[in-house]
């Protein structure tokens, strides 16, 4: 009877380890099986595919929808494979661009990442606050949360206290995921526009005619209005020097068309120029209230480091190049003037031709 008994406990524990081990087996089969399934390229994906994880989405919930979608062709397999790694609660919203090529366990690994597809929007140099506003606002990816804002919202938005908006934004390529709030956009460009500020006023030259930040950006954002030429920018900057140490009016066409607002239909007139605003340069003496437009980083670098000129006047070539004539008297100014009148001339009758 004891041989008996020791024969059935044997017969048991031989069960029980072959049963262990069985298992076992089936459990490094079973993982090696999804690793390889997780590992092989996606089937049929032969361009981007843009794919959209909802806030709050379960793992499950997301492996069975982009089965359904083609993109997962064993779900159970990719939840098994976050389980594994210790992810499958660690799911990302948002829009997700897939490339061909792409493995079931490279498209965890970007979605616990929060690698998600970012879209971009660039403010051109020049641009006004407005025309930057209104890009924002009717970008598809943007919230648009400020719509209805005025000047006073725009301002607390920023934090700018008694400063205008106007200038108070960087020109820059800036990217960001879907649904980012235009407000935050703005915060992003005004921080940059700060940032650069400084950089720019850290960086100034001694005896500049102007004495603050502000008075930088307001002489930057008419550099950028007035010159296409990167390279004229520090000339161009060195005849306002020159023209505020001096007391003399900047006359600039930039920031009368500026304070026409509206009014303004694409043809300056001489009645415009006698016209008083607090932005026309050719009745006021200074420089204007606030920036006319947003300036770039080299125009921001232009108006604190200004070119060491004895120009006091400048006109455009009238070839269309965006270059200008520069004057020290007021006589050379009216030669270059004439020459720019017969370019201008001559261009029309070539395109008569």
């Amino acid at each position: 009877m004891q041989g008996m008994a020791l024969g059935r406990s044997r017969l048991f524990a031989t069960i029980v380890v072959t049963g262990a081990v069985a298992l076992a087996l089936a459990w490094l089969g079973l993982r090696w099986l999804d690793d390889y399934r997780n590992d092989q390229p996606i089937a049929g994906l032969d361009a981007p595919r843009i794919v959209t994880v909802e806030p709050g989405s379960a793992l499950s919930t997301v492996a069975r929808r982009f089965a359904d979608e083609g993109l997962l062709a064993h779900p159970g397999s990719w939840v098994r494979l976050a389980r594994r790694q210790g992810v499958a609660g660690r799911v990302r919203a948002g829009e997700f661009e897939i490339v061909p090529g792409a493995t079931p366990r490279s498209l965890l690994e970007q979605i616990v990442a929060g690698r998600v597809l970012l879209h971009a929007l660039t403010i051109p140099e020049g641009w006004t606050f407005r025309e930057a506003l209104s890009a924002i606002q009717q970008h598809p990816a943007i919230s648009a949360v400020l719509r209805d804002a005025d000047e006073a919202a725009l301002r607390d938005a920023l934090g700018l206290g008694e400063r205008r908006v106007e200038g108070m934004l960087f020109p820059d390529t800036y990217l960001f995921p879907r649904g980012t709030r235009d407000v935050d956009l703005l915060r992003q460009a005004h921080d940059r526009l700060e940032q650069e500020l400084a950089a720019a006023w850290a960086s100034r030259l001694d005896d500049l005619p102007i004495a603050t930040p502000y008075e930088a950006l307001i002489l930057a954002s008419i550099i950028e209005k007035e010159t296409g030429a990167a390279e004229e920018r520090p000339l161009i900057a060195g005849v306002f020097a020159n023209r505020l140490r001096l007391g003399m009016r900047l006359q600039t066409d930039p920031t009368v068309i500026y304070g026409m607002g509206e009014a303004f239909d694409g043809n300056l007139r001489r009645a415009d120029l006698v016209r008083d605003t607090p932005y026309n340069t050719y009745t006021r003496a200074g420089l204007p209230p606030t920036p006319i437009a947003l300036p770039g980083r080299e125009s921001l670098r232009a108006a604190v480091a200004p070119a060491d000129t004895e120009a006091l006047y400048f006109v455009a070539t009238g070839r269309g190049d965006g270059r200008h004539l520069f004057a020290r008297t007021l006589a050379e100014h009216n030669d270059n003037v004439a020459r720019y009148i017969a370019a201008v001339r001559n261009g029309a009758q070539g395109q008569g031709r």
